[in-house]
């Protein structure tokens, strides 16, 4: 028998289900519990289990818990999404992607225990992860949640402590049209009587209700634990006292407190387990790396990636491109998913930026025509301003001929948008 490729699964598991997106558990739960023999209620990938869900910043809080834990030399595994080049991205041993090899065999082990059950790609990639922690000897897993929570391929997983790292919209089209009903799909992945972290100081309050009904340990940004900046350090300060004196994580923007005082409060959380030190813990601040957020590349122009894909993260990003020092003029290299509030976007960069660079994500049936986006600039008075171009590749590169040494570039509006940008062969 000819075994599969792993690029020849990726197409076979696109192929499996008829939606790209279907939300649910009772598919996924019941091949886990073909795969896994025992219930998936009483079985973990790893003797501790941190889920990280919400809107934006789950990225970065995933990656700030693997460094400290890493730092703190356990054996820790990481499971994302999505990807920016590599389909191996998304399943982590030791801070390393795991090999095309390993993740063929999770799949084949998935597809025996799939029988005639249909899964979407998202769900068939979670039960591959998943199985390999669990052969892997782990003391912790860290999961990340798609894009919902209640519903999500993740949360048949019991976790030990569960992570909502923040609440607005986007996906509206799956979980509601408002703050309240993400609210509480997110809340989805909280657990009666263990720890659920909330990591904005305006918490909804159907999660609220959420985590109060089913006896969850609800800890609140702002309430419950908090950061305090200083010139160039910051303190945590948390249920089980304060950590001083530490250094400004090395993901950029101002945000990334928030995002780091998530993950120490639930390191607290599992700390009679696994214990970090509180150097381990400024060694992870210090050496944390995730790519395509507020990713500055060498060389001049600056050019400046991020994976903002809603009003929420653009805010943001223009944040921080406030904080980055001056900068003549700055170009915006532009393509974003047609099922995303691209006006909200535009909005919220349109004061940081001089000129826009348009394009359609390449190969991305969702992808929002060129033609539209150009239509929203003009809507804004922005038609003067605006070109657009076949590829992000071919935006970027006249932007850098066209940037000054003393401009910015940044590209942005999805993960498909930053992988375009990076792909050395584009």
């Amino acid at each position: 028998m000819i075994r599969r490729s792993l690029d020849d699964w990726l197409g076979y598991i696109s192929a499996q289900h008829p939606a790209t997106i279907a939300l649910g558990l009772d598919r996924v739960r019941e091949v886990w519990e073909r795969l896994r023999v025992m219930p998936a209620k009483s079985w973990a990938p790893a003797p501790v289990t941190i889920t990280v869900g919400g809107t934006n910043g789950k990225g970065s809080t995933c990656a700030i818990l693997e460094r400290i834990l890493l730092e703190s030399g356990y054996r820790v595994g990481l499971y994302t999404s999505p990807l920016l080049l590599r389909y191996n991205e998304r399943v982590r041993i030791q801070g390393e992607e795991v090999s095309d090899g390993v993740l063929v065999e999770s799949f084949e082990r998935v597809e025996a225990a799939r029988q005639s059950t249909p899964l979407t790609y998202f769900e068939f990639g979670t039960l591959g992860a998943l199985d390999i922690f669990a052969r892997s000897s782990l003391d912790v897993a860290i999961l990340e949640v798609g894009l919902g929570g209640r519903l999500d391929a993740v949360n048949i997983i019991d976790a030990d402590v569960a992570c909502v790292v923040s609440v607005d919209l986007d996906h509206q089209a799956y979980l509601g049209n408002d703050r309240e009903s993400i609210g509480f799909e997110k809340a989805g992945i909280y657990r009666g009587g263990r720890a659920a972290i909330f990591g904005d100081t305006n918490p909804p309050a159907r999660l609220v209700a959420h985590a109060r009904e089913i006896g969850a340990d609800l800890q609140v940004l702002g309430r419950d634990f908090h950061p305090q900046a200083h010139e160039r350090q910051w303190d945590f300060v948390g249920r089980k006292g304060a950590k001083r004196a530490l250094p400004i994580p090395a993901l950029r923007g101002r945000w990334q407190l928030k995002n780091a005082s998530v993950a120490l409060a639930a390191l607290d959380e599992i700390a009679d387990r696994c214990p970090v030190s509180l150097g381990e813990i400024k060694r992870g601040l210090t050496n944390v790396r995730l790519p395509g957020r507020l990713q500055a590349l060498a060389g001049r122009p600056s050019v400046v990636l991020d994976v903002a894909h809603n009003p929420h993260a653009a805010r943001a990003l223009a944040d921080g491109l406030g904080d980055m020092g001056f900068f003549e003029r700055t170009f915006a290299v532009f393509a974003i998913l047609g099922d995303k509030d691209i006006g909200g976007v535009i909005d919220a960069m349109r004061d940081r930026v001089d000129r826009w660079f348009i394009s359609s994500v390449h190969g991305e049936a969702r992808a929002a025509p060129a033609q539209r986006v150009a239509e929203l600039l003009a809507e804004r008075g922005l038609a003067g301003v605006t070109r657009s171009f076949a590829t992000v590749g071919a935006a970027l590169e006249e932007a850098r001929r066209e940037a000054g040494p003393n401009d910015r570039i940044v590209v942005f509006g999805s993960f498909h948008t930053v992988a375009e940008a990076l792909r050395p062969d584009r």
